[in-house]
């Protein structure tokens, strides 16, 4: 054999290494109940609730709170979530939290059983609230809740004694990212609700429609209008563009409009839609863009898009073990890691779009181009469910980042409602400084969030379970929505990967 081709096959090997380990049978340790799992991944949003709380309310220990948000500028901005462990709502990640939801649900929501009804109650609470936050025309209500002020106490949202401070975006003062994925949510939103509630479907997608003309006509980033509230907690580091083009490919996808269509296309390059193609989060959206728009493309519907389908092949290809890329890095436990706060918010999102684009290149009989060699959409999936089975408890540290998952989870996460007594077993209020002490406390949190999963642990595999950690140890929304589409496939899917 001449050397050079024995060079090659080496390097392949090597290469390959990785990935034919993540092909191997899961063993008896990595065969997690994924439909406990989803559960739970749900039931932590009604620990996220703000508002008036429903007589269905599972998690108990959670009562009402901030039921006058709005009520300076006169309008009724109660409901919605709180991000993470604090009791600010920020609308950015809140519509991509819904937007992430709704996805879940119209790729996977075959596959979640009686947990469906959860899930889309999940998607309901968010929209909600964007409806409101989008009542007046040519506005949009972004934040309630003084986000310095809120950060300088530890108090339960029903507590809260902290300004509830509202700010918006408008003409004069534009936020075409908020707004776009905005738009996105109420038109993702509006699939889920389509064939179930077709009045509040057509309520969501007019909406988003109104919504995106205001985004794309007044055309600026939030962060630069409301600097002053939104940084650095939720600021707009990679621009506007990327969530004008998510927003009208959600509603070509929702509306089936062609003037949606003709905007992906005569807008990809303006708009850079492929640049920073391996990102995809709260504040970047292109690679859920190129793999979004490749379904039409891998369906066959839309090849003048071909642009948008090679753009997610690339980004495929920098998630695969073994392939170098900057941005990309595995733990020795094998988990996925990006520099960063709250890795595992890439984590999550990241392994969505694997299983998604699996998902549409196995109904197309297509694998991914990488190189010399291909990946196949099983191959994807074994990708996904190695970090899904890592979150769960195949990790060195041998613990769940679930709350109330298996044995050994997060006891001490960086949450104000989980972290104080709760109302019902210490009715007096607990003022701002009050609560430092339950911060500053070493034993576990009285209040178990189930299904919470904490930002993570480190690029060695370590997690120190320290309140004041809150990088890896605070959960958010944005962590927990695409688990919920991840936990419902490999749970009706035990053996397809």
């Amino acid at each position: 054999m001449p050397t050079t081709i024995r060079r090659t096959r080496r390097l392949l090997l090597l290469l390959l290494f990785p990935l034919l380990a993540l092909a191997a049978p899961p063993s008896a340790a990595s065969r997690h109940d994924y439909g406990d799992a989803l559960r739970k991944s749900i039931l932590f949003f009604e620990g996220q609730r703000s508002g008036r709380l429903p007589p269905n309310q599972r998690v108990r220990w959670r009562h009402d709170s901030a039921l006058h948000d709005g009520s300076g500028e006169g309008v009724d901005l109660t409901g919605g979530y709180y991000d993470a462990g604090d009791n600010v709502k920020f609308g950015f990640p809140m519509a991509f939290t819904a937007t992430l939801l709704a996805w879940s649900v119209i790729d996977f929501g075959k596959s979640m059983g009686p947990e469906l009804g959860n899930a889309i109650s999940a998607v309901q609470w968010a929209t909600d609230y964007l409806m409101k936050a989008t009542s007046v025309p040519g506005v949009v209500y972004v934040q309630v809740g003084d986000a310095f002020r809120d950060h300088g106490c530890w108090e339960r949202p029903e507590d809260m004694d902290t300004p509830r401070t509202t700010y918006k975006v408008d003409a004069s003062r534009p936020g075409s990212d908020v707004a776009g994925e905005t738009a996105a949510a109420l038109a993702a939103a509006s699939i889920v609700f389509r064939g179930r509630d077709p009045s509040y479907s057509a309520r969501l997608l007019d909406r988003a429609i109104s919504v995106f003309e205001f985004a794309d006509r007044h055309r600026g980033a939030y962060s630069s209008s409301l600097r002053s509230a939104v940084c650095p907690f939720y600021c707009d580091f990679d621009g506007y563009q990327d969530e004008l083009l998510w927003g009208a490919a959600w509603l070509h996808k929702a509306s089936r409009r062609r003037e949606y269509r003709e905007y992906i296309k005569n807008n990809e390059h303006i708009l850079g839609a492929d640049d920073s193609i391996n990102e995809f989060g709260w504040d970047n959206k292109h690679a859920g863009i190129n793999v979004l728009i490749s379904k039409e493309v891998l369906m066959g519907n839309a090849q003048y898009l071909e642009s948008f389908k090679l753009n997610a092949d690339n980004f495929i290809c920098s998630l695969l073990p073994g392939i170098f890329h900057p941005q990309i890095q595995y733990s020795p436990g094998g988990l996925l890691f990006k520099v960063g706060g709250s890795n595992m918010q890439h984590v999550t999102s990241l392994s969505f779009l694997l299983l998604a684009y699996s998902n549409y290149l196995s109904h197309s009989n297509q694998h991914v181009p990488c190189g010399s060699h291909s990946a196949s959409p099983s191959l994807l999936r074994r990708i996904a469910k190695s970090q899904v089975d890592y979150i769960l408890g195949d990790n060195p540290m041998r613990m769940s980042y679930m709350v109330g998952y298996g044995s050994k989870y997060p006891m001490r996460i960086h949450h104000r409602a989980s972290s104080i007594p709760s109302v019902g077993t210490h009715p007096a209020h607990i003022g701002c400084k009050a609560g430092s002490k339950y911060y500053l406390s070493p034993k576990p949190n009285p209040n178990l969030l189930v299904g919470a999963v904490v930002g993570g642990p480190n690029l060695s595999d370590a997690f120190p379970d320290s309140r004041p950690v809150f990088q890896q140890s605070e959960p958010t929304t944005y962590i927990n929505a695409p688990l919920v589409g991840l936990f419902a496939f490999f749970w009706a899917h035990p053996g397809n990967v």
